[in-house]
């Protein structure tokens, strides 16, 4: 075989293979004659006609996700970013109008995306924004939906992930929340405080009444064996008088009293500024406060 046939038959076989040509799952070719539009070319092996078909390009058929950030100003004047993540991908029907249509997809993507924000976002106060982060997602996908199905995409999600506002704003949100939060832990505190005080009241005004009955009660008793110990020791002793009885019985309380104070262990000495002669003054005293009580209760 000569050398020349060995050209011609070298050239036939790249021609061949260079005629074979393969395209990835997921993913699409667009082949072109002489610079015109010819066919799409599935995943898989694929054949063109050599040295007039071309693969003019390919395209994925996954969903590309394109992160965008805005920023605008809400309707209080508050310059706010916010991050903005579209999920798109090409319809497989629509290559041509995708391959075509837009020289930069992400650039006609993001101007409608601007378009969108820009139209819901002045219109709402910063309390407002970060209440409606969905319905701002949501109309962002519908827009874009219509406005790019023409051209051979998808929307597939759009998703409003965060409200920035400015630094400053911030700082200030964060104070207001704070001193809020301040005014609910001090009132909380007041109201625990003014429970406390109106129980301690109601403790003492108790006890106070309680103390009082039983001092009342204690007296009444008192007053009660006098009573009886008189009317027993008149009968005893028929001449005694209510006054001679009295007396004996306040003499004898007194030195009872005398005693209980002498066995306390840590009383060592005792100054007495009247002697016992005068627990008579005494009696007498009592025996006229017991009549004018009666006086009264008669009365």
């Amino acid at each position: 075989m000569s050398s020349f046939g060995f050209i011609v038959a070298f050239f036939i076989l790249a021609t061949v293979i260079g005629s074979f040509f393969t395209v990835q799952t997921a993913q699409v070719a667009v082949i072109t004659r002489f610079g015109r539009y010819l066919r799409i070319a599935q995943a898989g092996l694929n054949w063109k006609v050599p040295y007039i078909d071309k693969v003019d390009g390919r395209m994925s058929l996954r969903i590309n996700q394109l992160a965008l950030t805005m920023e605008t100003k809400t309707k209080d004047n508050v310059f706010v970013t916010i991050p903005v993540s579209v999920q798109t991908r090409v319809r497989p029907e629509k290559v041509f109008e995708a391959y075509y249509a837009l020289s930069d997809p992400e650039a006609q993507i993001k101007a409608y995306v601007e378009q969108v924000v820009l139209g819901h976002v002045p219109g709402m106060m910063l309390d407002e924004v970060f209440a409606s982060q969905s319905s701002i997602a949501a109309a962002v996908k519908r827009e874009l939906d219509i406005d790019m199905a023409g051209f051979g995409y998808e929307i597939v999600n759009v998703l409003v992930t965060d409200i920035i506002p400015d630094a400053k704003v911030k700082s200030a949100m964060n104070d207001i929340n704070a001193a809020q939060r301040e005014q609910v832990a001090a009132n909380a505190r007041g109201e625990a405080e003014k429970i406390l005080v109106v129980k301690k009241a109601e403790a003492e005004a108790e006890s106070k009444a309680l103390q009082g009955q039983g001092i009342a009660n204690q007296r009444k008793a008192i007053i009660d064996g006098l009573r009886a110990s008189i009317e027993q020791f008149q009968q005893t002793l028929g001449d005694a008088s209510a006054k001679e009885v009295m007396q004996l019985v306040l003499v004898t309380q007194y030195f009872d009293t005398l005693k209980s104070i002498g066995e306390q262990d840590n009383t060592n000495t005792l100054f007495l500024s009247h002697a016992p002669g005068a627990v008579g003054d005494i009696a007498s005293q009592i025996l006229q406060s017991l009549v004018a009580a009666d006086r009264v209760k008669s009365a």
